[in-house]
C-alpha cells in the first residue's frame, strides 16, 4: 500500500479524546518496510505519545535501527511537524538528510530534512 493511503487509514485510529488533533505517522526502515504509528493521548497529558514516537517504536520492534524516510499526516489547517521531542527521537535513528513530508489528508504538504527541522540534534 502507497503511503498517502496508509496514512489515512492510519489517522483513523488515533486516539485523541483531549486535543481532537488526530496524527499519523509512517517510517521507512531500510529494508524498505513502512512501519506506523498514531498519537495515543491520556488523561495525564504527559504520558500521551506522538505518532512519529509509535513508528519509530514499532520500527525498532521489528528488528530495524535505520529511518530512511517520514511522513506525518494531521487533519489541521496546516501540516503539522514534528515536535521537538519527536525531531530528537527521530535523530537517533535517522540522518540529517532524511525527508520528512508534513501532509494533511490530500497528501499536499511541504517536505524538509530532519537537520532543517532539527539542525543541532542532541547526539552522544
Amino acid at each position: 500500500m502507497e503511503p498517502l493511503a496508509l496514512l489515512r487509514e492510519l489517522l483513523t485510529r488515533s486516539y485523541a479524546p483531549y486535543s481532537k488533533f488526530p496524527v499519523a505517522a509512517l517510517v521507512r526502515g531500510r529494508s524498505g518496510t513502512l512501519y506506523g504509528g498514531v498519537n495515543v493521548e491520556n488523561a495525564s497529558y504527559p504520558l500521551s505519545r506522538c505518532a512519529e514516537q509509535n513508528a519509530v517504536a514499532a520500527l525498532v520492534a521489528a528488528g530495524e535501527r535505520e529511518v530512511l524516510e517520514v511522513w506525518v499526516m494531521s487533519q489541521g489547517r496546516l501540516p503539522a511537524l514534528p515536535c521537538g521531542g519527536c525531531r530528537q527521537v527521530l535523530a537517533e535513528f535517522a540522518g540529517p538528510e532524511t525527508p520528512i513530508h508534513c501532509w494533511l489528508p490530500d497528501g499536499l504538504g511541504p517536505t524538509y530534512t530532519l537537520g532543517e527541522l532539527l539542525p543541532k540534534a542532541f547526539r552522544l
